[in-house]
């Protein structure tokens, strides 16, 4: 074992520098030893300390667990044994620090999440760097944890159930003055000021004892038997559930060992806190979310899906033609990014509600504390709203965003396109028309590439970048850049009509459809969909996206020779609302009736689509459904050569149509069930609703296992 801690004694005082092999420091094998023996140092060195400064020497503080580590470990009681002892051992060393009797004080210049912000609150005192790279929390939940480094049990007792536990829950992560508000930290300007205000608190406290090792300690807003928690603690379950839909157990956990560790001292709540925690390491959800949600998508982040060999490329100045909902979006983000936006559409007035989208967003931040004036009118300078074509000359990169028709996507491409400067290039936001299609309108389709954005652009954080036929590597590559630059994440898949986000999640929508027309009533269809973890229900999205849209694709792909051997059912259940003049939200009327005060179902479904009786339908098989349609469809995307890589396909379908985090994704969906058994329950379903759930022939039913594997391996 290395000990990757550095102990530098200086008089009176012993500075820590954790200092790991690699970019972070991490809470990997050789932790529990190095912190260990650093614990044992200082005890022995006890009788002529003054005080301990431990600090970083890296960019960031400490990155937290070794999640790798975490998935090696079996995936029964001998792997939740060993996740057990090994947490403790690390509490132990945790412990002993903070039970010094010395000063320890944490100087914390980068982000502490997860086990960093944990070693942090185990010193006596955080001083942190007020700078917008640190991040500070349990963010753990996200990835289907639990803070089992003592993170519940400090966070509970310094700032009380009702305070602690939304962090908890939630995992987003805290910047450096909401910790000084609530008393966790002392923030100062620069790493110089961090260092003396570290020596002054030392010389100020001699001594110091943690709150909770204090005679007459209590938990701030009391015990979750008193009068003024038992309220919060009645509710939260229920809160918790709904939210989850019991499809992910980290919530549920973190509440249980929150509350049960409320009642005990504070070794106990420990033990309870590393209990919970062993349960989830070994558990497949937190397998599946650690494989997509962590490993998959630093692999990404690393770059794995850009092209090598080309120069990084920076967009200074960005064409959108199209100033809507999508157009709008992409400018704000851009603008708040630092590029110069040039916002057009075909009269000023739709320019200017473009531009306006950008004010509406940052006003309602700074009413929320989140943004200033200052940053508002930044942004705002960097968006020019014009009609005018002369104003994209110079652009980096033009996209359009116009309405979803080949022609009208022609004629514009074909006027902004000699705008563009020298090495430059032309995205489209097309989510279904083929790329290699859209490029014969340019002069030069190497240099022309899918960018489909997701609504709100602003809240959705993927970008599924389109290889057309003739889009070269350089092109991808500098679509990568900009989709970084833009903060998102992007995936890559071949082009074909609706590509892969679109036409997978078609597949949900149109499969909500043909259980009404099945005669499953509508509450039933919508809370399915919601059980299986789907984050809204499939025919509320038709009414938001209007009922009219899925039937247009079809016509389209019909003209263009890809009609399918088996038409959805599904459509049929769209063309007969259509008929009966029920098109979506947009009309006021769907599935749902929509007045001012709200929505609810329309009265006439059951008369237009006759419904069965409790009883005659199976609920578990209607969840199954939703999934299998979707994760079938994926492995058609596969055979066809769209997308491949486990990675984006999991990745993609999460963050791009909200399959759900509980299962890993589309890909890890298939892998957890076992090829074997997914393909058996996919032919029975095939047998009873259709071609639909039929697996293509290239599928390898023998791969995989019952365990499953994780995305990022």
């Amino acid at each position: 074992m290395t000990n990757h801690i550095q102990y530098q004694k200086d008089g009176d005082l012993v500075t820590l520098t954790m200092n790991w092999p690699g970019s972070v420091n991490l809470m990997d094998e050789d932790f529990p030893g190095s912190i260990r023996q650093t614990v044992e140092q200082l005890e022995a060195d006890k009788d002529g300390l003054k005080g301990v400064l431990l600090r970083s020497a890296k960019s960031t503080f400490f990155a937290g667990g070794d999640l790798k580590m975490f998935g090696k470990m079996p995936q029964n009681a001998e792997g939740a044994k060993a996740a057990f002892d090994m947490v403790e051992d690390i509490k132990s060393s945790l412990r002993r620090l903070e039970t010094l009797g010395k000063p320890v004080v944490a100087i914390i210049e980068g982000a502490a999440l997860g086990g960093g912000w944990e070693i942090a609150l185990a010193c006596h005192q955080r001083v942190v760097v007020d700078s917008p790279k640190v991040q500070l929390g349990t963010p753990e939940v996200t990835l289907g944890l639990l803070p089992g480094g003592g993170g519940i049990v400090r966070m509970v007792r310094y700032l009380g159930l009702t305070t602690a536990l939304p962090f908890l829950l939630e995992g987003k992560p805290m910047k450096p003055a909401k910790a000084a508000e609530l008393g966790l930290a002392q923030v100062v300007k620069d790493s110089e000021e961090a260092t003396k205000a570290a020596l002054a608190w030392i010389d100020a406290n001699p001594a110091p004892v943690k709150p909770w090792d204090a005679k007459g300690y209590k938990i701030p807003g009391g015990k979750p038997y008193s009068p003024a928690i038992m309220p919060f603690q009645t509710f939260m379950p229920s809160y918790i559930v709904n939210k989850s839909k019991g499809l992910l157990p980290a919530p549920e956990a973190i509440l249980s060992a929150a509350v049960e560790g409320a009642t005990v001292g504070f070794d106990a709540a420990s033990k309870i806190e590393s209990r919970y925690f062993a349960k989830l390491v070994v558990s497949q959800v937190s397998r599946n979310m650690i494989g997509t949600l962590f490993l998959g998508l630093n692999e990404i982040k690393g770059g794995s899906n850009r092209p090598q060999g080309v120069d990084k490329f920076k967009v200074q100045k960005l064409g959108i033609l199209g100033a809507g909902m999508m157009g709008a979006g992409i400018a704000y983000v851009a603008a708040g990014k630092g590029i110069e936006v040039v916002l057009l559409d075909t009269t000023q007035d739709k320019a200017d509600k473009g531009k306006a989208y950008t004010t509406k967003v940052m006003d309602k931040a700074i009413s929320r504390g989140r943004g200033t004036e200052e940053r508002k009118e930044e942004t705002l300078g960097r968006i020019k709203a014009t009609t005018d074509y002369e104003d994209l000359k110079g652009c980096d990169l033009i996209i359009e965003a116009v309405f979803e028709d080949p022609d009208i996507k022609a004629e514009v491409i074909k006027k902004a396109e000699p705008m563009l400067r020298e090495g430059g290039f032309f995205g489209s936001n097309t989510s279904s028309l083929p790329i290699t299609s859209l490029a014969k309108n340019t002069t030069n389709e190497g240099r022309f590439v899918g960018l489909h954005f997701f609504s709100p652009v602003d809240r959705m954080p993927l970008v599924e970048i389109v290889r057309g036929k003739a889009t070269s590597d350089e092109t991808i590559a500098h679509a990568v850049d900009f989709t970084f630059q833009m903060g998102m994440t992007p995936i890559v898949v071949n082009d074909a009509r609706s590509f892969f986000t679109s036409r997978v999640f078609a597949q949900f929508i149109l499969e909500g459809a043909a259980m009404l027309g099945e005669g499953i009533p509508m509450t039933v269809v919508e809370n399915a969909a919601q059980q299986a973890g789907m984050p809204a229900g499939p025919l509320t999205v038709l009414d938001e996206v209007t009922l009219t849209l899925p039937l247009k694709g079809e016509e389209a792909a019909i003209k263009a020779g890809d009609k399918p051997a088996e038409r959805h059912p599904g459509y049929a259940v769209l063309e007969k609302m259509v008929q009966a003049g029920r098109t979506g939200r947009s009309a006021g009327k769907g599935f749902y009736e929509y007045s001012e005060s709200g929505k609810k179902p329309w009265a006439g479904l059951a008369e237009l689509f006759p419904q069965k009786k409790r009883g005659e339908y199976d609920i578990k098989e209607l969840r199954e459904r939703f999934l299998y349609a979707q994760s079938v469809d994926a492995a058609h995307v596969v055979a066809n050569g769209v997308l491949t890589k486990p990675n984006e396909l999991n990745i993609g379908s999460i963050m791009g149509f909200g399959f759900p985090a509980w299962t890993g994704g589309v890909y890890q969906f298939i892998e957890q069930t076992g090829r074997d058994q997914f393909a058996n329950r996919a032919d029975e379903l095939a047998a009873k609703y259709g071609s639909r759930f039929r697996l293509p022939e290239s599928f390898d039913r023998s791969a995989g296992s019952s365990t499953g594997t994780s995305a990022g391996d």
